[in-house]
Formats: structure tokens, sequence, C-alpha cells
């Protein structure tokens, strides 16, 4: 019987691991002698990861929490590390497989590896070039020890070859995430803001923001905030704060007549709701470029560098960088209607589960 552990320690790993889980179950269900252990390094705690959350996306609860918890990126290091040695020395896997770029999934890599487990890197190869970035570090750490590289795109790939990882170990496969966006699509749910902000179809804006260089200063943060508001040209901004954001947020006071609507995060489902609905997203995330991608909205990224390139050479995804004063121009593009409309990159259809299950079949047997 084949044994995979699935790595999650932050909630956007549970829709990049969903798919694998939901085909994991299929293939089953058919007769592939195959089981999963699904941990949790408990990297982040959310309060919104209760039951439905587990049944929005379809797959279970985790089977094993190592509740490694916060602090520094050290502490949380070896907190995870820790944890996942002393599963391991109970039960080791055939294949340990980590998803993104986050802790969980360098500090799980190299405790596998360690103890001899071969690893496989779901969305292997990305890169931003940004070496601010925790997660590039994450990337390129855990894509030095990976065995097995299951890619995104192309891109991934040349980024996989350059750093001398040999044709047999890549997969281009496609995107999970993008597996998990399609299934849950039909089950978007509308969000009480919708009525209580009187929404209407591409007639709003979805704003988030959680990365160090743009919410850590409040001044810059302020500045941000101001110059979208501005430049919406009456259009409501639909803003589902961050924790993070929210500290730096209490410090700060936006001046003039705001069209900013701050609200709480928001479950999966209303999220996507509101971002395939809106005129534009307004971002820092990587993520949800690829999601804005898909879904042909206009979407502007408050970032230097993208570790997501196709979303902006092939998608609706366009990097301002982070000068408030690159804002206006790109509104003034977006509100005269000239903003490009994008196309689907390759492989981002729905199917990258099933062809990572066939590929982890044949290897593992």
């Amino acid at each position: 019987m084949i044994i995979l552990d699935l790595i999650v320690g932050a909630r956007p790993n549970f829709m990049k691991i969903a798919p694998l889980i939901r085909e994991i179950e299929k293939r089953r269900a058919t007769g592939l002698d195959i089981g999963y252990r699904l941990v949790h390094t408990g990297q982040h705690y959310d309060r919104n990861m209760s039951g439905s959350f587990f049944d929005d996306l379809g797959i279970p609860e985790p089977d094993i929490n190592l509740n490694a918890g916060g602090g520094t990126q050290a502490e949380q290091t070896s907190g995870i590390m820790l944890g996942y040695e002393k599963l391991l020395l109970q039960q080791k896997p055939d294949l340990c497989i980590v998803v993104g770029d986050v802790t969980s999934t360098m500090a799980c890599a190299i405790v596998a590896k360690k103890m001899l487990v071969p690893v496989a890197h779901v969305e292997g190869g990305i890169r931003s070039g940004d070496m601010t970035m925790p997660e590039e570090i994450n990337r390129i750490v855990t894509d030095s020890i990976t065995d097995y590289f299951f890619t995104t795109s192309e891109t991934a790939n040349v980024n996989l070859r350059k750093s001398g990882v040999t044709d047999d170990r890549i997969f281009f496969v496609g995107n999970t995430m993008i597996d998990t966006l399609l299934a849950s699509r039909p089950h978007f749910r509308k969000p009480d803001l919708w009525i209580a902000y009187n929404l209407q179809e591409k007639k709003y804006i979805v704003l988030t923001l959680h990365r160090p260089n743009n919410v850590d200063d409040p001044v810059n943060l302020m500045h941000l905030l101001e110059e979208i508001s501005s430049n919406a040209n009456g259009l409501p901004v639909i803003f589902p704060v961050h924790p993070r954001t929210r500290k730096v947020m209490q410090e700060i006071k936006l001046s003039g007549k705001s069209e900013l609507h701050m609200t709480e995060p928001l479950g999966y489902l209303e999220f996507n709701y509101l971002v395939e609905r809106a005129g534009a997203v307004i971002t820092d995330s990587g993520g949800i470029t690829e999601e804005t991608t898909v879904m042909s909205v206009p979407c502007m990224t408050l970032r230097n560098s993208t570790e997501r390139p196709e979303t902006v050479t092939m998608g609706t995804n366009e990097l301002l960088g982070t000068d408030p004063g690159a804002i206006a121009p790109a509104m003034a593009k977006l509100l005269s209607g000239n903003w490009k409309k994008g196309v689907i990159p390759p492989l981002w259809d729905g199917h990258t589960a099933e062809r990572i299950i066939d590929i982890i079949s044949k290897l593992c047997l």
C-alpha cells in the first residue's frame, strides 16, 4: 500500500492539497491501494478554520495536528521540525508531499529527507527573485532537496533546470489551486456584506493587503489606502482585513470621505464570490493573482516582483510596484475600459490532481 504524508501549515495550503485528497479517495474507491495522512503543522491558527471550512473544500479534518504555533521564524521552524520528526519516528510514509512556500513546506521537507523519506513539491520551481521574502527562501531550500517537482508553468520548469534539476524529476502538471477554484465555483456563496453595501456586479473593487513592505509602516499604508480610495471614482472598495494589517490600521486615520469598507476576513466561497463579480482586485497576494486570471478579473499587484509571472504575461494581472503613485494611472486605465483581457495558462484546467496521482502511482509502485 502506498502511504502519502500531505503537509499543510496555513489556510492556502488546504486549497492546494484538497484536490489531491479528493483524487486519492476516488482512486481508492476504484481499487488503488493508496492511503494518506493529512498533517497540519499548526503553523497558522485560523479561527475560521472550522468544520464548515473543510466541508466547503470537500475534505476531512486533519488526521494529525502538530500544534507548532507561532513565534519567530526560527521558533516556528524548529517547532514544526520537532513535531514532524516525532511523527516519522512512529511511522514513515512512502512519500512526503509539500505544497507552496510556507515555513511548514521547508521544515517538513528537511525532516523527511534527513529520515530518508522522498519529498515531492507541489508548486515547485516558482521564484520571485526577492530574497527579502521569507517565502522565497523557503522555496529555494525546499527545491534544493526535493526529489520530484510538480510544476505550474514552463517558467518554473526553466528555473529548476537552471538549478541543475534533471527533466526526469520535473512534471509539468498544472495548478491544484485552480482545481479547487473550478470545483468550488458553482458553490460560491453571496456574503452578507453584498446586501449591506448594496454591491452590484463589476461596480466595486476588492482589496487585500498583508505583506510587510505594504502594511508594516502606518504612513505608507495610509498613503496606499487613500490613493486607492480617491482613485476609485466612487466605487466601493471592499477590504477584508488580514489580522496583521488590522493591528497597523489602528494607528492610522484616513482623511476625507473614504469609499473603503473594512470587513472581517471572509471564507473561501464568500471571498471568491466577491472576486468573480468584482470590477477589479488590488492585492499583494500571489494566489489571488492566479484566481483572477482564471476568472478574467482585472488585477493590480502592489509588489515589485511576482513568483507567478504567467499571471502578468498571459493573465489579467499587472505589477504596479509598492509606490502609491502607481495606483492613479492604473485605475484610470481600468475605469476607461482599457484593461487587458488575458488568457488562462496551459494545464490550469481543473485536472492537475489527476495528473499528479497518476505520476505518484507509477513512482511509488
